[in-house]
């Protein structure tokens, strides 16, 4: 928990807080203030800093495990992610988000090795933030990042993989020019793959971030679902199993 004194807000909010503060905070546009979302376990830590953020002039989110962070990023400007959270490793997070978005996170977290640090900055994260930290310059790193973010160009949403070509916003898969007809979860699957070629993403993974469930059993969603796509692609080399780890996209 961070070394300002707080009040405790009451139960964690899902939403971005629904008051539109008079104050904007810095560096906000004239579209409205900013939306935070908050990556914490324990609940009177993220009460606390959510009250706190709400007073700075920011409407926010919060989520208690990385499945809803998984789920939650999509409605929010800037993450605050803490790496230790109960169904998934906040590194998974941090991965599982920057495969699919370019929207700012900030790991907060009580691991402070250097190599901690290292890990949570190649796994996706702009920033890194030790426990305990000043209120303070949490809100300057917030405005640092939400500033470089701004002078990036947006990111294209479209995956180039030989020639299997993935349009996340049109959601069209094509392979030789020929579209490949996909269920929601079969062009969810694949685009997660896609977004991290050369990359084993673990099964709780892909089952938190596609079918937002990182707790019950996988049985054999995840194995159906990679069958059937291997199908549709014409070839079982287009998606790699890794035993008793998870799955990678190949090359035909």
């Amino acid at each position: 928990m961070y070394r300002q004194a707080v009040d405790l807000l009451g139960p964690t909010s899902e939403r971005c807080h629904p008051h539109r503060p008079t104050v904007a905070p810095q560096g906000a546009g004239q579209e409205g203030p900013l939306c935070a979302l908050v990556v914490e376990s324990d609940a009177r830590a993220a009460d606390a800093l959510l009250k706190s953020l709400v007073r700075q002039g920011y409407t926010t989110r919060s989520a208690a495990t990385g499945a809803q962070a998984l789920r939650a990023h999509h409605d929010a400007d800037l993450v605050l992610l803490d790496l230790d959270l109960p169904d998934l490793d906040g590194l998974e997070v941090c991965r599982g988000i920057r495969a699919v978005s370019d929207i700012p996170i900030i790991a907060v977290t009580a691991r402070d090795s250097e190599l901690d640090r290292v890990l949570g900055l190649q796994a996706g994260s702009d920033d890194y933030l030790v426990k305990p930290y000043g209120f303070r310059e949490l809100l300057a790193r917030m405005e640092a990042v939400m500033r470089r973010a701004r002078s990036q160009p947006t990111a294209t949403r479209i995956i180039s993989h030989g020639p299997l070509r993935i349009d996340a916003a049109a959601r069209v898969a094509t392979l030789d020019g020929k579209p490949v007809d996909l269920t929601r979860k079969e062009f969810d699957l694949l685009y997660l793959l896609a977004s991290q070629p050369g990359t084993v993403v673990p099964r709780r993974q892909i089952m938190a971030q596609v079918w937002d469930d990182a707790w019950s059993p996988h049985g054999r969603t995840v194995d159906t679902h990679v069958s059937t796509l291997r199908g549709k692609l014409g070839s079982s080399r287009w998606i790699t199993t890794v035993r008793g780890v998870g799955f990678r996209l190949g090359h035909p």
